[in-house]
């Protein structure tokens, strides 16, 4: 087995921060995790579209639905009136979070982090 490159190792620390954080804000629904998710997703990305790394590539697909999950729990974020979130909003919010958690495990399974 190829040993991991830097970028994957450092791309995996991520996805483990934003697993965490998720797990945190589930737990605590402390919506201020918000800016901890977005500072890991885009270390994620960066990582990402700067590698040449084989498999950071061939993880694409899963990654595709974590960016475009959090842009969208952003834009719901800026539609609330003095930062409450109404059930509507709610709904949107746990949806998209559902999203990027079964991508983050899927992109886990496929790394043989853990197993489904």
């Amino acid at each position: 087995m190829e040993e991991a490159s830097k970028q994957l190792n450092d791309f995996i620390a991520q996805l483990v921060r934003l697993n965490a954080t998720m797990a945190e804000l589930f737990r605590s629904g402390n919506v201020a995790l918000f800016t901890e998710m977005n500072a890991a997703i885009k270390e994620m990305y960066r990582l990402q579209h700067g590698s040449t790394d084989r498999v950071l590539k061939t993880l694409d697909p899963e990654c595709v639905p974590i960016y475009r999950n959090f842009d969208m729990i952003v834009e719901v974020l800026r539609t609330t009136e003095d930062g409450e979130i109404d059930k509507g909003a709610q709904g949107a919010l746990n949806k998209f979070l559902h999203n990027i958690d079964e991508s983050v495990v899927n992109i886990a399974v496929a790394l043989g982090i853990v197993s489904k």
